[in-house]
């Protein structure tokens, strides 16, 4: 789903130049001009973040300030996230619903010192998002903010080198954030990321955002990672891509997201598609999104049918490819609830061939978030 039609020109983010310059393959993704990978390959670049320091450019996605009067109740109305119980400074990841319990996106909702929240949303949905929420929560000041660049330093010598250019951050748990002064220039940084590595994110003004970036690279720790490796470092770390993983055809509860809710907003509801997700809770959802570990070496792509061991199609893949770190293919999608359990034996179906495949629990790959000393 892009917020662009084919026939329109493509956005560009303010690293733009540094990417050409850079040697990046360029595509279209979400109506942006963006780097699919660089020299190195997709290879290369997944490995380093693994080992050393990725620089992502995040600038695509959508940036915006919620204030206004019982601005964390309001907001609740749209999510099933609990705020309320959201510390400032920290940072919950949930997602906003339809009246089916559908997901129209997921996001990063930061609450602030002055209790603002701040928004963190995909790029394909901002456009839509922020209509949604200002229409629903007219009453509330939604800012966008559309001159400020979003980079991601991720892998486990980002907090080494963040460190050194911003004192302090490395001992920022992981779902935290804060406002800190760098060259007269206001960054939000949050100690978060969708990598499965220790990271951040930072937001930074438009004009500074090239100088900001080159300045990391300085450090040869650090190189810069495209979209290629983006999606197979999330896939190892069984974190779900939106229009891919969820969409509005999934609840949290078939997404696997279920650890996202509360047990006070699972029981008070109070969001859109309450009643569904509820429901789903109670008398568990009638398929769910497993992780799949294939036996050979043939990957399963998107759009792979998932047979049970009788031939019935009991699944789709929703996203799959090989995974640098495990050197093999694993996969992801959606079965029927009876065939979820960890050890299932399974089929996925490529050019009519079976590839024999077996669900696993996620993340494919431990995470190495930091939770602090």
């Amino acid at each position: 789903m892009a917020d662009a039609s084919e026939n329109a020109p493509l956005a560009v983010t303010p690293l733009n130049a540094l990417h050409r310059a850079s040697g990046a393959r360029m595509v279209p993704f979400a109506g942006y001009d963006m780097p699919v990978q660089y020299p190195d390959g997709i290879l290369t670049e997944h490995l380093h973040t693994r080992t050393q320091a990725g620089l992502f450019d995040v600038s695509h996605m959508g940036q915006a300030f919620l204030s206004g009067a019982n601005v964390i109740a309001r907001f609740e109305t749209l999510v099933p996230g609990d705020l309320a119980a959201l510390a400032q400074g920290r940072i919950r990841y949930t997602q906003l619903l339809n009246e089916e319990g559908g997901i129209l996106d997921d996001m990063m909702v930061t609450r602030l010192a002055d209790d603002r929240l701040f928004l963190v949303v995909n790029a394909a949905c901002k456009h839509q998002d922020f209509a949604h929420i200002a229409r629903a929560l007219s009453d509330l000041t939604l800012d966008i903010l559309d001159t400020r660049a979003l980079l991601a330093l991720q892998g486990p010598q980002a907090a080494t080198v963040l460190g050194a250019l911003l004192p302090g951050v490395e001992d920022m748990p992981f779902m935290s954030a804060k406002n800190i002064m760098h060259a007269g220039v206001e960054l939000y940084v949050s100690r978060s990321g969708y990598t499965g590595e220790d990271g951040y994110e930072i937001s930074v003004p438009d004009a500074r955002a090239e100088a900001f970036a080159k300045t990391l690279l300085v450090d040869e720790r650090v190189k810069l990672i495209g979209l290629g490796a983006r999606d197979s470092l999330r896939l190892e770390a069984g974190l779900c891509l939106y229009g891919h993983d969820i969409d509005t055809t999934t609840t949290p509860i078939e997404g696997d997201l279920i650890w996202s809710i509360s047990k006070r907003r699972r029981a008070e509801g109070g969001f859109p598609g309450a009643a569904h997700v509820q429901k789903h809770i109670a008398e568990g959802a009638p398929r769910k999104r497993v992780g799949l570990a294939l036996d050979g070496k043939a990957p399963a792509r998107e759009g792979a049918d998932i047979a049970d061991s009788a031939g019935a199609i009991i699944g789709r893949v929703t996203s799959g490819g090989f995974a640098p770190s495990l050197q093999k293919p694993i996969a992801m999608g959606y079965v029927d609830a009876a065939h979820a359990a960890p050890g299932t034996e399974l089929n996925l179906m490529v050019r009519g061939k079976p590839l024999l495949a077996h669900v696993v629990a996620f993340p494919f790959v431990p995470t190495r978030y930091y939770r602090g000393k």
